[in-house]
């Protein structure tokens, strides 16, 4: 199939405004390969401190060094549930790799923090700066120079994208992603959102609520619903990290594990000491971080991707900017409608057709570049296909169902939920912004009323339950940009805005901060740059202004005078109960140095070009 014409012009305009950066990048990773594994540098001493405590077997075939030596970094905790199940993954890593004929060792453990958790406490104001801090772990774990090929151990939010930036520093090296799965279903994702509204409504109570949680996140494994953490997955998939069907299998089950030693299988097989090497510098391209990007419009992925794939993007010397997204949102069906964009979870989506069926749609349609290059081999189409288990216990893989089983979650680019990826990059007289608008209703695409303005979620929720917001309105939240306090999500605003939405009110939400998916069907313009806290017109904005949220026309405008909107004296805030508590007074390196979210919203990348 001949590839869309915007694809094909958004990738060469990537490609071109790159060149020079990505030429820079190419010929260090290809310079760090050198001539061989890299351990056989390392003097006697060096490689004995490596291999000390290593078994017998092992410490022959390091000794030799023609043995693929993999690197495990992992992001194993217990209090996370995604992360759990890594627990017993090194040692069927190592048995595995004997059997391939290689070795492995746990290079280093990264942090896993869970935005779940976090959410609204003051612990969210780390976790995007986590995302640079498990690339910086990661780096410090490769730094022993002793592997000829890395298997990634992660799934959440920040997690993969941090794991993602270390693999492509280290772009020499091999790299496969090795994903856990998700927990079976619980409740309802509509059924737990009711009881969160009824909840902000005052109508149940704690112990309610706290069941209805309890339901949804029940056991080990990702939660369910297709935020940040699964569109990881269904990322790590599309750009060809993942072996073929393996995103969305459940964990603790014996095609999990399958899957897994088929992984270890093929990263010793594609290492230099082989004839088929893969370094992931070289795999990661300006094609893969594209079907990236329409990957995320066809799923109606998490927005906090406008930071990450950015950053990602950056650690291979590639410029993707925002108005690439745009631009493929543009030409790209929303294909599946999963919580929050729908009432199914990622298990239903896994059950109509799951990764194999979407891209074997968005290949015959044009909308994927087809000739990449992944960890499985050449090419996106052994990625038409569905992971099972076969008789002797090895996965078998069979071709994608060819049509869904289930069109209210998944359908084929003929038949989209929504003729476009319902992603806008908004610009105006108050800046630049993003918007997810394929679960906001037709009729609230244009937002016009008046501001309220806050300086965090918690002013947000007390004037709703004062009775203050009880009219059309725009919040206009500031001051939760990455330089004010780590750009926290701000979820706890999704029931009241949506409760105001519901009782017939025309409202919308301005901010610096993050929501990922989960504004959902109330209009939300995020990532709001400038920055309040660098100067940005948002901290201009006053009570009263009239302020206009424009997904159709792609503009974000406060309706004044522009001689006097231009007069005003930035407001500040006290921002000092922000940076200090729960860990956030070492991080004040970071809030000063932390680039713009329209360029990945990192610590790493704040200088000249990769």
């Amino acid at each position: 199939m001949k590839l869309h014409p915007v694809v094909a012009e958004v990738t060469a305009r990537i490609a071109a405004r790159s060149r020079a950066s990505r030429a820079r990048y190419l010929a260090r990773i290809d310079a760090a390969r050198g001539d061989g594994p890299r351990r056989r540098r390392l003097s006697c001493g060096n490689l004995a401190h490596g291999f000390a405590a290593c078994p017998a077997a092992d410490k022959a075939a390091l000794r030799g060094g023609e043995t693929p030596n993999l690197a495990i970094v992992t992001a194993y905790n217990d209090m996370l549930s995604a992360h759990q199940p890594y627990e017993r993954y090194p040692a069927l890593i190592r048995e595995a790799a004997r059997t391939a004929g290689a070795t492995a060792q746990v290079a280093g453990g990264v942090a896993a923090m869970c935005d779940g958790i976090t959410q609204g406490r003051a612990g969210m104001e780390l976790s995007l700066f986590s995302r640079d801090v498990i690339a910086l772990s990661a780096a410090v774990a490769l730094s022993h120079d002793m592997f000829d090929a890395a298997l990634y151990l992660g799934i959440c939010d920040k997690i993969v994208p941090g794991l993602l930036i270390a693999a492509l520093t280290f772009g020499h090296l091999p790299a496969v992603f090795v994903p856990a799965g998700p927990m079976p279903s619980g409740i309802g994702n509509e059924e737990k959102s009711r009881i969160r509204q009824l909840y902000a409504e005052g109508k149940v109570g704690r112990e309610q609520l706290l069941e209805a949680e309890a339901r949804a996140y029940h056991a080990s494994g990702t939660c369910t619903f297709y935020g940040t953490a699964n569109s990881n997955q269904m990322l790590m998939e599309i750009m060809g990290l993942h072996l073929p069907g393996a995103s969305f299998v459940h964990p603790n089950t014996a095609l999990r594990d399958a899957l897994t030693v088929e992984a270890v299988r093929r990263a010793a097989a594609i290492t230099a000491l082989g004839a088929d090497y893969r370094p992931v510098g070289r795999l990661i391209d300006e094609r893969a971080i594209v079907n990236g990007v329409v990957g995320l419009h066809a799923t109606g992925g998490s927005t906090n991707h406008l930071l990450h794939l950015v950053a990602i993007a950056r650690a291979a010397g590639i410029d993707l900017r925002w108005e690439d997204f745009d631009a493929l949102s543009r030409a790209v069906p929303l294909l599946a409608r999963v919580y929050p964009n729908g009432r199914a979870d990622v298990n239903q989506f896994h059950a109509a057709g799951g990764m194999g069926l979407l891209i074997a749609q968005l290949l015959d349609a044009g909308l994927l570049h087809g000739d990449v290059r992944t960890v499985w081999g050449d090419g996106l189409d052994a990625y038409r296909a569905e992971a099972r288990l076969g008789a002797e216990g090895a996965v078998e893989r069979v071709p994608a169902a060819a049509q869904s089983r289930d069109p209210a979650v998944l359908r084929p680019v003929a038949e989209p939920f929504w003729p476009d990826g319902g992603l806008r990059m908004l610009e105006g007289n108050l800046g630049r912004a993003t918007i997810k608008v394929s679960a906001v209703p037709d009729d609230r695409l244009v937002i016009e009323a008046p501001a309220r303005v806050f300086d965090d979620q918690d002013q947000v929720q007390a004037a709703f339950e004062r009775g203050e917001l009880d009219r059309d309105v725009v919040a206009v939240v500031r001051f939760q940009g990455p330089r004010a306090n780590g750009m926290p999500e701000l979820h706890k605003l999704t029931p009241a805005l949506g409760v105001l939405q519901d009782r017939g009110h025309r409202v919308a939400l301005v901010t610096d901060g993050r929501m990922s998916g989960a504004s959902g069907r109330v209009p939300a313009a995020i990532h709001v740059t400038p920055e309040a806290a660098a100067g940005g017109a948002i901290a201009r904005v006053r009570d009263g202004d009239v302020v206009r949220i424009d997904a159709r026309a792609g503009t974000l405008e406060v309706r004044a005078d522009p001689a006097e909107f231009a007069a005003r004296a930035p407001a500040s805030a006290a921002l000092e109960g922000h940076h200090a508590g729960l860990g956030r007074e070492l991080f004040a390196s970071f809030r000063a140095a932390v680039g713009p979210a329209d360029r990945g919203a990192s610590i790493l990348f704040t200088g000249a070009e990769t």
